[in-house]
Order: structure tokens, then sequence, then C-alpha cells
């Protein structure tokens, strides 16, 4: 098993619920100290005592077990609106958002994010055609078709 795969076990383990998932772990072994960037995530939204809770339960699993040999800094946090969507979990949470989706081929489309399910996610896309007015439709997207989804943050 690999260290980031052992770490992801760590950390779902300490998790206070079944709300509470792990999005990503990322390992950045540039400079004097590791950086293990932790992402979690909750369905009802993540607050910053859940994220200290989590970093002082693995900080002490990691320390216990030996599991990395040097120096590490770890952060435990919430990903943010510019880390893309990766499980269908984030999906669901951002049901309602608007999300600029990237497609394997290069193609991209802009929509408010309507209905996901096992496979695909729908969007309600706003198509203009010259001289008429914009018309909304919704576009249904596989997963496996999708390369990176990005929430769009309004400020209207």
């Amino acid at each position: 098993m690999s260290l980031k795969q052992t770490i992801e076990e760590i950390v779902t383990k300490h998790l206070p619920d079944d709300a509470h998932f792990v999005v990503d772990v990322i390992l950045n072994e540039k400079g004097p100290k590791q950086k293990i960037s932790i992402l979690i995530d909750a369905d009802e939204g993540l607050n910053i005592d859940t994220c200290a809770t989590v970093s002082r339960a693995v900080g002490e699993e990691l320390e216990a077990k030996d599991i990395i040999d040097n120096a590490y800094v770890l952060e435990v946090s919430s990903p943010g609106l510019d880390h893309p969507l990766t499980g269908k979990r984030q999906y669901q949470k951002n049901i309602g958002r608007n999300l600029k989706v990237t497609m394997e081929s290069g193609d991209t489309a802009e929509g408010k994010l309507t209905a996901v399910d096992q496979s695909e996610v729908t969007l309600l896309v706003k198509h203009k055609e010259k001289g008429k007015k914009a018309v909304e439709k919704e576009e249904k997207i596989a997963f496996e078709q999708i390369k990176k989804s990005i929430v769009l943050v309004s400020f209207k």
C-alpha cells in the first residue's frame, strides 16, 4: 500500500461520522520537510474544530506507528472553492451552484448543477443563438467524460 493510501485510511478512521469524507491526500516532498495536505469535507459543511481534531489524531497515529521517517508538516483543511470537484459526494453537495466543467475532449460547459446520479451530472446550460434570446437546456455529462469541474463563485 502506498503512503498516500495509508494516510487516507488513517484519516478515514478518525473522521467524526459518515457525513465527513476524504477528498484528497497530497504529498509534496519539495524542500527540507515533506508537506502532507489532507483535504476533507462534509455533506453539511466542515468546521475548523473538526479539522483540528482530525489533524491531532492523524498526527499522533503517524508518530506512534512511525510511518514517516523524516520531518514533515501536516495540514488538514477543506478543499476550498478553487479545488476541483473529485467525487460524487462533492457534486451532490454542490447541487444548485454554477460549475465550469472541462471535458476530456477539451470542450467546456458552464451551467447550474441540477442533478447527480451514479454515472453522470446534469447541468442547466444557457445557449444563445445569434439574434435570439438565450435558452436554458439540460446537458447530461458522464463522469468518465469529465476532466475537471470547478465551482464558479458569484458575487451577485
